[in-house]
Parts: structure tokens; sequence; C-alpha cells
């Protein structure tokens, strides 16, 4: 699976575990010089308190375009530290 915005591969990789459709891409195979830490937070009932990221390709933005969990909820463990995108990032095989 790779995500792409603009046209640059922000993360690349075979094994992502997919949770509600979407897919989360293990913390080593994200780009993280195209991630900037973003003052979103949201929680998910089950997954616990969700932290984003902007996608930054050149000077074009994608406000929290990408989000991860750092210390998911029990359940969920299998998550953590990976990441996830969405408002255009296509994830595609």
């Amino acid at each position: 699976m790779k995500a792409v915005w603009n046209g640059q591969v922000i993360a690349e990789s075979e094994n992502t575990v997919v949770v509600e459709g979407n897919h989360y891409f293990p913390p080593e195979s994200v780009h993280t010089d195209y991630l900037r830490e973003s003052d979103l937070t949201s929680t998910c009932h089950w997954k616990g308190e969700c932290n984003y990221y902007d996608v930054v390709v050149g000077d074009d933005v994608n406000k929290d375009a990408a989000w991860h969990y750092d210390n998911p909820k029990p359940r969920a463990e299998n998550i953590t530290g990976y990441v996830a995108f969405w408002r255009g990032v296509n994830v595609e095989a």
C-alpha cells in the first residue's frame, strides 16, 4: 500500500493494519519529513486519544490529513504509533 499526496509518496508498506476501513502504516514506513505535528486531537471511544499531522509537500499543506495513536486503549494496541491518512491523501495498492 502507498499513501500519496501531490505526487509524493508519504508512506509505503506491505504490512498495513486495516481498522474501520483505514490502512494504518507502520512508523518505519512513513516519510516523516512530509509530516508536521498538528494541535488537533480527538477521542475514539474504543481506540483512545488520537493526534494529527499536517501533510506538507513543498509549499502545499494538507491540514490534519494524517492521524496516529501514541497510547491507544488495549483493544487498539496493534496500531500504536501507526499512521493513517485522509483528506485527499490517496491510499492505493
